[in-house]
């Protein structure tokens, strides 16, 4: 009767109401663990310059365990001309000098594309290929380099309102989807730009003392585009007569958001457009071919019914749909996300979703699409478009045409003279600090590695 009575208590510590935090309130013999950007020296340097064309190993974690939390800020700035601060100044602050090139006191802009050409790379366990390569803002739900304030359940990007809808704009990341790893996380971030990019980062993960069973779903990304989409009738109307008499029973031709084998589920995606006809880039329905069919059996009503909203798209961001980057804020832009958290995809073979590019694909608009989901190892590989290719598409201010030939005096010779070698000094002084900072990263990725192991080795 004791042990009965026992059994009833311990079993009520589990039955708990179906309350989302009711986890809190249990104990649970696990390790907290991180690696981050931090300044191994102690002092405030707690970025990580990437070297242009180089990639870094953010961490390299022993299993079994769980990335829970994963936050970022990055910047990228080409240098168009010489500060009057000199760079050996800013040598020991925090990268903190975004002026205004009016004043005159320096002369940079970010990177319009550089979101687009580093990549956040993620290795699960002895796989020998990725189970994530997606450019570092697109994974992020950073849309055409372009950040937009949201917050929804697995991802936040939060930014200042002068950066907000700007090309290669700084922002603060954040993703909370669990990645489970049994022998091994590796996380890499690839830098396939002509410049240095500066990373701060956390990844927060745990460590368990039991490996995971063969059950386990790994978490996968992968990052597509179609530029343009092959429409056959783009100049015809969106919504007519004409373009809705015709059938698409079969998918032929639809944007694939996902492809892939084994056996997991898809928890959803987020999808950047840029529009070219003016009118309205959806229509489109969202069709999953699952197991091989050859008709979909989850066939939707509509682009915008995908997203979970209704006569185009709303301006709003829920936990699982909404718009990122809506039309009405950058005329021809849309960046939009569906996260099936709830109501997950499930594929016992293999899994492909896809979805019209207007009604029966008439469109030719750029798409690009992230795709999140889950399944076992070993995965399909699949590769990702080279960095010429994946650069988003920006309207160019207008050029003032042929320039009219002006004869300098010797005082404007003079000013050309200086600002040459103003530059020079400059380039010279910068390039030094940029370097300082490129040749601590790799004995500060060896520390988190080390960091890493040593934290395993306690917890067994």
């Amino acid at each position: 009767m004791q042990n009965q009575s026992l059994n009833l208590e311990k079993s009520s510590m589990y039955n708990q109401s179906l309350n989302l935090l009711s986890k809190l309130t249990q104990i649970r013999e696990v390790r907290s663990a991180r690696v981050s950007s931090w300044d191994q020296d102690g002092r405030n340097q707690d970025y990580w310059m990437i070297p242009a064309g180089g990639s870094v190993v953010l961490g390299d974690m022993e299993g079994p365990g769980s990335i829970s939390h994963i936050w970022m800020t990055s910047f990228c700035r080409r240098t168009h001309g010489p500060s009057v601060i000199n760079p050996d100044g800013g040598g020991n602050i925090a990268p903190v000098n975004e002026i205004h090139n009016a004043l005159g006191v320096t002369w940079e802009t970010a990177d319009p594309a550089w979101y687009r050409k580093v990549l956040i790379k993620m290795t699960w366990d002895d796989q020998s290929h990725p189970s994530v390569l997606v450019p570092y803002g697109d994974f992020f739900c950073i849309g055409h380099s372009m950040p937009g304030n949201f917050a929804s359940l697995p991802f936040t990007v939060s930014v200042k309102p002068e950066e907000q809808y700007k090309f290669g704009g700084v922002a603060s990341v954040n993703c909370y989807l669990p990645m489970p790893f049994n022998k091994r996380a590796k996380i890499e971030i690839i830098n396939e730009n002509d410049v240095p990019f500066g990373l701060y980062f956390h990844i927060d993960y745990e460590l368990y003392k039991q490996p995971f069973g063969d059950d386990t779903a790994y978490f996968h990304a992968q990052w597509r585009r179609e530029n343009p989409c092959d429409g056959w009738g783009p100049d015809l109307q969106v919504n007519t007569p004409e373009v809705n008499s015709v059938a698409n029973l079969d998918g032929e031709g639809n944007y694939v958001i996902l492809e892939t084998e084994g056996k997991g589920h898809y928890i959803g995606c987020n999808l950047s457009v840029t529009h070219f006809q003016g009118s309205w880039w959806g229509e489109g329905d969202d069709m999953f071919f699952i197991d091989g069919e050859k008709l979909p059996s989850i066939v939707g009503t509509g682009a915008e019914d995908y997203f979970n909203h209704a006569w185009g798209m709303q301006k709003n961001a829920f936990p699982f749909h909404g718009s990122i980057v809506h039309e009405s804020d950058v005329p021809g832009y849309q960046v939009s996300y569906r996260f099936h958290i709830t109501d997950p995809v499930h594929f016992s073979e293999s899994l492909k979703v896809t979805i019209e590019h207007g009604h029966a694909n008439h469109l030719s608009d750029d798409w690009s699409s992230t795709a999140y989901w889950y399944q076992t190892l070993p995965s399909k590989p699949f590769g990702i478009l080279p960095v010429e290719e994946r650069i988003q598409l920006m309207p160019q201010f207008p050029s003032p045409g042929p320039l009219k030939k002006v004869e300098l005096n010797d005082e404007m010779k003079e000013s050309y003279e200086l600002a040459k070698e103003r530059m020079a000094a400059y380039s010279e002084g910068r390039t030094n600090q940029v370097q300082k900072k490129v040749d601590r990263v790799s004995w500060h990725s060896q520390g988190n590695i080390e960091q890493s192991k040593n934290v395993r080795d306690s917890f067994k």
